[in-house]
């Protein structure tokens, strides 16, 4: 036994990771392992499963970055292993979150004298940071109600459909009632004057988008500002706007800079942007930040002795990683206001010509707007097609792209789209060999069911004889089929479109 054990040893040493024992043995699913591995075959079996996972460049479907430059990524990889939240400990890490709060937060003229700190923290994505401004809202509301004697058990939120899932999950887990105003067709994103209706006095916040997630579109937050000052002076409400700038913070500063929709309109408190998106960081980190001090109640903010001096600190997250926040500096340092506008102003002329060549065909509608995030949503003229954006989605992935299809939100559910999001690392290149993959699966389909059509005529023509409307009626059915097969795929009782990122 020990000399069979040796004999395999050497065996494997000799042969190669391939050769040894750990390539035939399945991997645990379910339960711990009883014995150790050697490191090496542990990554080896890891990395050839992970083989099968997408290419994150090619992934189409998301805002999220997938690519920094080296220095960026040995930085990031050199403080792995910091906790943030350590803040005695690595007390240059936490002055760089510091100095981030500080850029960004001047970025959206936000109420800051020279030399002040800017009222911010970093947070694990946008989510938490709407959740942490969803909180501050909440609770400036029900201390208002208080003082005035009022009922303060049943806050609002009004929003359009089209929010990110987050939104609902924070009146979920908060407790707060949430007033969605419905797209229509041919306008998916949130009616400002229809939102302005649904204020009353229990409306802790109105929240814009800036960049739908849907198609990319920015709200009309100046005209939301403009209605809602109307209001609020007619009713002597004080209700605020809080901006979900998740994709579009980092991209609307640099290339719509004449654009009001931060702290420049008097109602904006609050605004959330993703550092992981369009600020150019790998995924987790997010960023939100306060109009002023007085925007963010004291009795939530917990204080840290940090070196002496006070650390205010306001997070749902305790522990968390530091390599994004760095990498966040780095970016911000490295590229400057210069170098964010001209990879935004590239993400903006890759969108258009996408854009351009999809309209030449013919055969789509582009939904997506000029003014927006680099964006490219667009969904079929002819729905009578024996095809769909389903399946354009589903046959572009053997190309190795992964480009989503999706219904609209509430009430434009039936306008089914595809989106590409033009990212940093999206170069035209790409962009030409994507519409060129569009175009082969478009001719694939069109030949595939031009053959089956073909064939289901002939089979009612022998079933049904000359009875025309007999065949008709089945030729609608097995059609009817086919599409419900499609959507076995994509169900549309599960409503994922509001967590797309």
């Amino acid at each position: 036994m020990v000399l069979a054990t040796a004999v395999e040893a050497v065996d494997a040493v000799q042969c190669g990771m391939f050769a040894s024992r750990y390539m035939q043995t399945p991997l645990p699913k379910f339960q711990l392992p009883e014995r150790s591995i050697p490191k090496d075959a542990a990554y080896q079996i890891i990395n050839d499963e992970l083989m099968l996972d997408g290419n994150p460049r090619l992934n189409l479907a998301s805002f999220v970055t997938t690519w920094m430059e080296p220095e960026c990524d040995k930085l990031m990889m050199s403080a792995i292993n910091k906790n943030y939240v350590d803040m005695d400990e690595y007390p240059v890490t936490t002055d760089l979150q510091n100095r981030c709060v500080n850029m960004i937060a001047r970025l959206f003229h936000a109420e800051v004298e020279d030399g002040d700190q800017a009222v911010g923290v970093a947070t694990v994505g946008s989510s938490e940071a709407i959740m942490l401004a969803g909180l501050a809202f909440k609770r400036k509301w029900q201390n208002k109600m208080k003082a005035k004697g009022k009922p303060y058990d049943k806050p609002n939120l009004v929003t359009g459909s089209n929010v990110q899932v987050c939104w609902e999950k924070f009146a979920r887990y908060f407790e707060v009632e949430l007033k969605e105003v419905k797209l229509t067709e041919d306008y998916y994103v949130m009616n400002p004057k229809k939102a302005v209706e649904m204020v009353d006095e229990n409306t802790i916040c109105v929240c814009a988008i800036l960049g739908s997630t849907y198609n990319g579109e920015f709200e009309d937050v100046k005209t939301l500002n403009d209605l809602l000052l109307q209001k609020n002076e007619k009713t002597g409400w004080d209700t605020p706007i809080h901006v979900d700038a998740a994709s579009g913070g980092f991209v609307a500063p640099f290339i719509y800079p004449d654009l009001e929709w931060d702290f420049r309109l008097p109602l904006v408190r609050s605004i959330n942007v993703s550092g992981h998106k369009y600020g150019l960081v790998y995924a987790g980190v997010g960023w939100v930040v306060w109009r002023s001090k007085k925007d963010l109640p004291e009795e939530l903010i917990f204080h840290i002795n940090y070196l002496g001096a006070d650390q205010p600190t306001f997070t749902l997250n305790f522990s968390k990683g530091a390599s994004q926040i760095i990498g966040q500096y780095y970016q911000l340092i490295r590229l400057g206001f210069e170098g964010y506008k001209l990879i935004m102003e590239n993400c903006r002329a890759n969108a258009r010509y996408l854009t351009e060549i999809l309209e030449k065909t013919g055969r789509f509608k582009i939904l997506s707007k000029d003014v927006g995030v680099p964006v490219v949503a667009f969904s079929l003229k002819d729905k009578s097609l024996g095809h769909d954006e389903y399946e354009i989605s589903d046959h572009l992935r053997k190309f190795g792209w992964v480009v989503p299809a999706y219904t609209m939100a509430p009430d434009a559910q039936n306008v089914l789209l595809l989106r590409v999001v033009v990212r940093e690392d999206f170069s035209r290149t790409l962009a030409e060999r994507l519409a060129q993959n569009i175009e082969q699966v478009l001719q694939e389909l069109e030949a595939v069911h031009a053959q089956i059509n073909t064939v289901v005529k002939e089979i009612l023509i022998t079933e049904n004889g000359n009875d025309e409307v007999g065949a008709k009626e089945n030729s609608k059915k097995i059609h009817d089929k086919r599409r419900q097969g499609r959507h076995a795929r994509h169900p549309d009782s599960v409503d994922k479109t509001k967590g797309i990122c």
